[in-house]
């Protein structure tokens, strides 16, 4: 048997990324944990200037790519183009995503539609068409970006909790199937972790962030780097016996409802 050595456990050396809603946020903090580790990463969003932005912070490893994972038809065509920007994809995040607070009975059809057309449907196309590929190569590793709303129930998020609910069983679903053609499928689910988005959530309701803290044993949000140190792991060596789990990283707050 061939193990990681200390050294290269977490190396990511010679793999390639293609990151969802990898220009800001939590798409861009792993993207800088995975650059950081030796991988090249394809960012994929439809805010192109960001996307030129985050690739400029990033350095030479990094390549933007403009692109709507919601018109499936052109799916194909999106992973060919990040291929021939960085080489075969050896590891697709499914980060991209839109969130919706609004109480159940005012969520309307439309707008349930529109949170699943991104998180569900279009992950799932990508997927199909990069997995694919990863079998015909027999090597890969998929992550789903869930959260911690598909562990607990959360007021006014019925349509954002159903679709990250749907990651945790189309994630189990492909670790199965695609295991033994070498493909591991993993998830990570997120709790609060700082960013605008957070900080905008959180403007002038001090309460709201009292009692988030309160629920979270660590007593503190997390940071972006925790969910791309994650995102390492997972796609590493020293994970290579790691498929169909999702990694919660918020600070203890799932187990402590």
């Amino acid at each position: 048997m061939n193990l990681p050595s200390r050294e290269n456990a977490f190396d990511l050396s010679g793999q390639t990324a293609l990151i969802t809603g990898g220009g800001t946020g939590l798409g861009f903090g792993m993207a800088r944990c995975l650059v950081a580790a030796g991988a090249s990463v394809v960012l994929v969003g439809r805010r192109e200037r960001e996307l030129a932005a985050a690739c400029a912070a990033l350095g030479p490893r990094a390549h933007a790519l403009p692109g709507d994972v919601t018109q499936l038809a052109g799916v194909p065509a999106l992973v060919d183009a990040a291929e021939k920007l960085a080489g075969p994809l050896t590891l697709l995040v499914n980060n991209a995503g839109v969130h919706l607070k609004k109480p159940a009975t005012q969520t309307t059809d439309a707008e349930f539609a529109a949170v699943l057309g991104t998180h569900v449907f279009g992950a799932f196309a990508l997927t199909r068409e990069v997995g694919r590929r990863m079998m015909e190569r027999r090597a890969g590793c998929v992550l789903f970006t869930a959260s911690m709303t598909a562990f607990i129930g959360m007021p006014s998020v019925v349509a954002y909790a159903a679709a990250k609910s749907a990651y945790l069983g189309m994630l189990r679903t492909l670790a199965t199937e695609w295991g033994p053609q070498g493909v591991r499928v993993n998830g990570i689910a997120p709790g609060w972790i700082a960013s605008e988005m957070l900080d905008r959530a959180l403007a002038g309701d001090p309460a709201r962030k009292t009692k988030i803290l309160a629920r979270t044993p660590l007593a503190r949000f997390g940071e972006p780097d925790d969910i791309g140190w994650a995102a390492v792991y997972l796609a590493s060596p020293a994970a290579k016996f790691v498929s169909g789990v999702v990694l919660p990283i918020d600070g203890g707050a799932v187990d402590s409802f």
